[in-house]
């Protein structure tokens, strides 16, 4: 690598997160409206550009921090995106790493205006805007990988108790996958798939039969696709 090299001039890279939650059955987005130029005014994914002297995970985490307020989330890596000057407005290569994370919204305390941005809302995955930069794009890439990553990790026990009933979770599995299932059928697939397990445990909810209580394993071997 010749460092003199034109062509390895003006480039940069972003680090840009999907963070979801599910409320009422809606799988939601946060979504921030950007205060300065290129694409001011227009809604984006949280994130923006890595500085030269931290790793991407650092990146990630103080982008999120700085423009949301969120600490402390499980972040997953999914994708990498590739957009050039010519398209983006802004005259430089900018190579975007893809996170997602999911969050009780009920439970996170969102920043609505910093230095870089108007607004931050949660916003109806079935009502996304266009969005700045290829974040539509990034957005359907984080979407797909959530569907995987549902039924193949933990990622949802940040919406549910540590012990949970399966209609609990099935409510959720419905509003991601935008798809009704068999109450019954929902109960077997879901132990196939061996992200949960018995607790042994019942609750009794407004005099109705006892309901099982679950919950996540910590170490999930089994991967399949619902």
């Amino acid at each position: 690598m010749r460092l003199n090299n034109k062509l390895y001039e003006n480039q940069g890279v972003h680090v840009i997160s999907s963070i979801f939650t599910v409320e009422n059955g809606k799988t939601k987005v946060l979504l921030i409206k950007r205060k300065n130029d290129p694409y001011k005014d227009m809604w984006a994914l949280v994130g923006g550009a890595l500085y030269n002297n931290e790793t991407l995970d650092n990146g990630v985490k103080r982008e999120i921090e700085e423009k949301s307020g969120l600490k402390n989330i499980e972040l997953h890596q999914f994708g990498v995106y590739d957009e050039l000057g010519l398209t983006n407005e802004t005259n430089m290569r900018m190579i975007s790493i893809g996170y997602l994370a999911v969050v009780d919204s009920k439970k996170a305390e969102i920043i609505k205006e910093n230095r870089t941005t108007l607004d931050a809302e949660w916003f109806d995955i079935d009502n996304i805007p266009k969005l700045a930069f290829k974040h539509n794009e990034i957005l359907n890439g984080a979407l797909t990988k959530l569907k995987e990553l549902i039924v193949q990790t933990n990622i949802l026990k940040s919406l549910l108790p540590s012990e949970f009933t399966m209609p609990e979770l099935q409510k959720i599995f419905e509003g991601i996958l935008n798809k009704e299932f068999d109450r019954r059928n929902f109960r077997k697939k879901i132990i196939s798939l061996g992200v949960v397990e018995d607790t042994n445990k019942e609750v009794n909810l407004n005099g109705k039969r006892p309901a099982k209580l679950y919950k996540f394993k910590n170490k999930i071997e089994v991967k399949k696709v619902l």
